[in-house]
């Protein structure tokens, strides 16, 4: 009986163990963000990573198919370090797919008062020198000097300059802020969370996005925000931002 006993303990333990290795493998396939920005199970679509924490494979510059040494990996970790030296501002990194309705999943960080921000549907044309001519762009911004700071639509998680959330819930100049951004172009709804929180709900095409365009610093703006399919993209603004675990899921 002893010995029926021991071995059915070592069975459990064996089973235990092997649940507790799976959880900590971390976000496999077939799994979901949830609004807390918390990966979970889920049996509609498939993660994937954009970034494999070790290379470029899979960006680019925007028009360009060399990418500038500001930006740099280490450590799992995606950043752009400026260098006062070298051109800024047109060092923007973007996906070799394009995408259609999606959610994104990321961290980052910026540096003290700092300037960032990731694109979607961005149209690569010589027209546009940026993808910021063409792409509505997910903000990131730090406000460390500014304590009075109150446009809305320029806080981090705003659609810049079109549609802002009613407070700023990032956190301070170097700390891990994580986002989950959903475009879905079949229900006409863009939502961003910020670090477990819903910050902002909005339609991403037809006569409602046109009208928020409209009503904007982009009004008139030729091939604004009118792809349904672009890449992503993020933003060099001279300011040193960090990314890591970038993951998407097609919808």
């Amino acid at each position: 009986m002893k010995n029926i006993v021991i071995s059915v303990v070592l069975i459990v333990s064996l089973f235990s163990c092997k649940g507790k290795k799976d959880s900590e493998i971390g976000p496999e396939t077939n799994s979901a963000v949830s609004e807390a920005g918390d990966i979970s199970e889920n049996s509609e679509g498939d993660w994937v990573q954009l970034f494999d924490g070790k290379t470029f494979n899979g960006w680019h510059t925007y028009m360009s198919d060399s990418i500038s040494d500001q930006w740099k990996i280490e450590d799992g970790i995606l950043y752009y370090e400026p260098d006062p030296d070298k051109n800024q501002g047109m060092n923007n990194l973007v996906t070799d797919k394009k995408f259609e309705s999606f959610e994104l999943s990321l961290e980052w960080k910026i540096s003290v008062d700092g300037n960032s921000g990731i694109f979607y549907g961005i149209l690569e044309d010589e027209k546009y020198v940026v993808p910021y001519m063409t792409a509505p762009e997910i903000q990131i911004r730090d406000y460390t000097n500014i304590p009075d700071f109150s446009d809305h639509k320029q806080m981090s998680g705003a659609i810049f300059g079109i549609v802002g959330p009613e407070k700023d819930v990032a956190g301070k100049a170097g700390e891990w802020n994580r986002f989950l951004i959903r475009i879905d172009h079949k229900k006409n709804e863009g939502t961003v969370v910020l670090n477990g929180e819903e910050i902002i709900s909005y339609p991403v095409n037809g006569a409602e996005w046109g009208s928020l365009v409209e009503n904007s610093k982009f009004k008139g703006w030729e091939d604004f925000g009118i792809r349904r399919s672009g890449s992503i993209g993020l933003q060099d603004h001279a300011h040193g931002v960090w990314f890591r675990n970038i993951r998407i899921r097609e919808l």
